[in-house]
């Protein structure tokens, strides 16, 4: 018994000599402070961060919203017009002096990373991230092998616009979510008009695009065609659906004669102008729209279902990226603004500047309530929740949408019919790919 004494004892001795120390704790310690100590300050530490289209595409309510939370971060931002920034960032990855985060198109990080340029971010998301918290574009810059190499700064699906004004003056219902591509054809017919009698049309049906995403991705989509096979290595402009799918975009200005030409287009938006029924139209476009034409009556319900039974909602997604060489304390400054980027608060200022939708779930809810027109913004959010996909995007997708492009540009312009054309752009679309295996 006196022995367990003594032991006791000289614990308690301990205890009460360590509560009278100087007070200052070791590393390993348990023991909390009312002030954290000089050891437990972050380090401060420089992050370079790059804004291709500066704030006209990043709101600045998140870097002075990420600038006030972490000021020990300290960041130096490196803006630039978007063709600028892109073209410089070439000249800089060369010299191994990029910033150590900023943001591209999805195919173009693609291809970093398969360079090596891009940090793989799946192990930071499967640390940090609830996945269920996010919608699936989270990870469209994932590749089969699991590795991710960016976050979406963005994501820019497309809809259907449509003119109220001109529906209501022609006695048409208003499109709906459950409209197939030939309902919107047929009625495109019907709002085709000659409204002077001149002879030329004055309001047309709808406005046919050239682009890739608002123009004929989502035709050959609709038809059950692609421009790549699933593996994302072959050409499949070949195929009978695909073309099949650009003789339908190309016979909207040629055949049905509901779209104005692509010269025409170059010297006016009609959709804006009223003189365009429908249109599809990308997301981001409404912020010009509602700028350009505040009063225009407007609306926009999904994707029209395609010809092949099944609706294809385009995404256009920009990915934030980390560069691979970075040292490790800036890697984790800038992953550290990626979650700001997709907490609430950053979610928020995303949808207030209309340039894109947030990927957090519970963002993309309180946008939907909103009131700023479009007002049915579910088109988009519960677009791309049924049937988002992104542009056949692999890591040569600029070299061989480049090669693809002139010839589409003669198909929609009716000096190459669609068989002949996919020929042409069957065998360099896949010299690009071989090229790039």
């Amino acid at each position: 018994m006196k022995s367990k004494k003594i032991i006791i004892m000289s614990v308690m001795t301990a205890l009460t000599l360590s509560a009278c120390s100087s007070g200052e704790t070791s590393p390993t310690s348990n023991v909390s402070s009312s002030s954290p100590s000089p050891s437990q300050q972050p380090k401060e530490v420089k992050l370079k961060l790059g804004l291709p289209g500066s704030y006209d595409i990043t709101n600045k309510k998140i870097i002075d919203g990420f600038i006030a939370k972490y000021p020990y971060i300290k960041l130096e931002i490196e803006e630039a017009p978007w063709a600028d920034f892109t073209t410089k960032i070439v000249t800089n990855i060369a010299g191994n002096n990029p910033p150590d985060i900023w943001f591209q198109e999805n195919a173009v990080i693609l291809g970093y990373g398969e360079r090596g340029v891009a940090e793989n971010l799946e192990p930071y998301i499967k640390r940090d991230l609830k996945a269920g918290d996010y919608i699936d574009a989270l990870q469209a810059a994932k590749t089969p092998d699991g590795k991710v190499f960016g976050i979406p700064h963005g994501v820019n699906p497309n809809a259907l616009a449509y003119n109220k004004k001109i529906f209501k003056d022609n006695n048409i219902p208003f499109p709906n979510d459950n409209w197939t591509y030939q309902d919107m054809i047929d009625t495109a017919k019907k709002l085709t008009k000659d409204t002077d009698g001149d002879g030329k049309t004055d309001i047309y049906g709808f406005q046919t695009a050239s682009s890739i995403a608002q123009g004929w991705i989502p035709w050959i989509k609709s038809s059950g065609g692609s421009a790549l096979d699933t593996s994302l290595t072959k050409a499949a402009f070949n195929d009978p659906k695909t073309i099949e799918g650009l003789t339908r975009w190309a016979d909207t200005i040629h055949k049905d004669k509901i779209s104005p030409t692509r010269e025409m287009q170059s010297n006016q938006n009609y959709f804006q102008n009223e003189k365009s029924a429908m249109t599809f139209l990308q997301y981001s476009g409404q912020v010009s729209l509602n700028k350009n034409k505040p009063d225009l009556d407007w609306d926009v319900v999904k994707m029209p279902i395609g010809f092949n039974g099944k609706r294809f909602v385009p995404m256009v997604v920009n990915q934030w990226l980390i560069y691979s060489k970075a040292k490790p304390e800036a890697k984790e400054a800038a992953w550290t603004f990626l979650k700001y980027y997709l907490s609430d608060e950053a979610q928020a200022f995303l949808s207030e500047s209309g340039a894109s939708l947030p990927v957090k779930k519970s963002s993309l809810e309180e946008l939907e309530k909103l009131t700023t027109k479009p007002v049915n913004k579910k088109a988009f959010t519960k677009g791309i929740e049924e049937a988002g996909g992104t542009l056949d995007e692999n890591p040569s997708w600029n070299q061989w949408r480049a090669a693809a492009t002139p010839i589409l540009n003669d198909i929609l312009d009716g000096k190459k019919a669609p068989a002949d054309g996919t020929k042409e752009i069957q065998q360099k679309v896949q010299a690009v790919l071989d090229e790039n295996k």
